[in-house]
């Protein structure tokens, strides 16, 4: 056995992996560490972080805490260290490991290497110097650092970043976490995807999976959080959260403004239909904003956050629209936003789908995290849902608080 299979046999031996669609047998690890040399030293990422000194660590996440270190060539780091003790951790853990391996592009955080010495095992990645999006967009403090002109950058290479993962990596990868806490930014403000622990290898030739429901309430999109229907649609719903987001400064799923709309979304759309879409724009822009810039945009939103996953545009089209002058859109269908994903239909049914299930209404919350300059955590909650048909059962709607409906399995 080579060196890099021996590594990746030793750093994926405690798991256990399934047979079905979504496990991943070492078999296929093997073929990613013949392919890929990243294999680190403990005794180097020891020397690199002291000793994994608490002064050196940025958060602390469901799969373990994540630590600053600098090599001996100069470069900045981030570890990931596993918990012995988290088994969710652990999926998320080696899920990220093994579709990270496969993805290079600037608009999605670099996966240096990996390191398994024992019972530890780590993933080392570059370090990004600035926070996360959230820490900059929903503190009044900081946000000034945001222009308009910053803001726009950070839409387009979100956009660019998730139009690789969907069509130019090796797979198409769903990341099914897109969300403000999710995007870094490096010392030149360049945005880069994270979290890739929840994220998943979708079939070619595919229209849809259904699969167990995981996420952050307020960024899933409602086929998904309601029937377990997955499909790269449901990133561009969530990227069309994060550009409302990045428009307004406000969350979506805690609307702290005294306006009759239930969250930033619906607002978003009765200013729209209203013709007063420029009313939902961030004060702090006042001095930086681009109008019609902002109009497309809030517009190019709306498109991705419509209830029905058919009529959002796939992020091909997205990138081209933001590319696009305002006032220029050759397709005057997709340039009128349909209803918003706060107002899907319960009773509704996924497209090509007779049934859908969904499972008792109970709760759990594991940490997404990320790692910059500051600890970068926030809370996701996951959950599941039978890919049998099952009765239906009422499921209740968003919670403000930023939690959802689990079901067991």
């Amino acid at each position: 056995m080579s060196r890099s299979k021996k590594f990746m046999h030793n750093l994926l031996k405690p798991f256990k992996f399934s047979s079905g669609k979504e496990g991943q047998n070492e078999e296929d690890w093997e073929k990613i560490a013949a392919r890929e040399q990243k294999h680190f030293s403990y005794e180097a990422l020891a020397a690199a972080t002291r000793d994994f000194h608490p002064s050196h660590k940025l958060g602390q996440g469901g799969f373990g805490p994540v630590y600053r270190g600098k090599l001996n060539d100069g470069r900045d780091i981030a570890v990931k260290k596993l918990s012995h003790t988290s088994n969710q951790g652990k999926k998320e853990f080696v899920n990220e490991a093994r579709l990270l391996a496969r993805v290079q592009h600037r608009n999605v955080v670099n996966l240096l290497g990996y390191c398994a010495h024992g019972e530890e095992k780590l993933l080392v990645y570059e370090y990004i110097t600035n926070e996360s999006l959230d820490k900059f967009l929903f503190k009044s403090n900081k946000k000034q650092e945001l222009d308009w002109k910053r803001r726009y950058e950070i839409i387009n290479g979100i956009a660019r970043g998730i139009l690789y993962l969907h069509e130019d990596s090796h797979n198409c990868i769903i990341h099914r976490d897109i969300k403000a806490s999710n995007i870094l930014l490096d010392d030149k403000w360049i945005p880069k995807i994270a979290d890739f622990g929840m994220a998943r290898l979708f079939p070619e030739n595919e229209t849809h999976v259904n699969t167990r429901v995981a996420g952050t309430n307020g960024y899933m999109a409602p086929e998904y959080v309601m029937h377990g229907y997955l499909s790269k649609a449901a990133d561009v719903f969530s990227f069309g959260v994060v550009v409302l987001e990045l428009i307004s400064g406000h969350r979506n799923n805690s609307l702290d403004l005294d306006v009759d709309a239930q969250n930033l979304l619906d607002w978003a759309y009765k200013q729209y239909k209203k013709g007063r879409s420029l009313e939902i724009v961030d004060p702090s822009l006042a001095a930086s904003a681009d109008a019609d810039q902002i109009a497309k945009c809030i517009q190019i939103g709306l498109l991705c956050t419509q209830g029905d996953p058919k009529l959002r545009p796939d992020m091909g089209r997205v990138v081209v629209m933001l590319s696009k002058k305002p006032g220029t859109f050759d397709d005057q269908q997709i340039s009128r936003p349909g209803v918003p994903g706060s107002r899907y239909k319960r009773s509704s049914r996924p497209p090509g789908s007779s049934t859908w299930s969904s499972g008792s209404p109970s709760q759990t919350r594991s940490t997404s995290h990320t790692f910059g300059s500051s600890s970068g955590m926030s809370s996701t909650t996951t959950a599941t849902t039978s890919t049998a048909p099952t009765p239906t059962v009422a499921v209740p709607p968003y919670d403000p608080r930023g939690k959802r409906p689990m079901s067991s399995g």
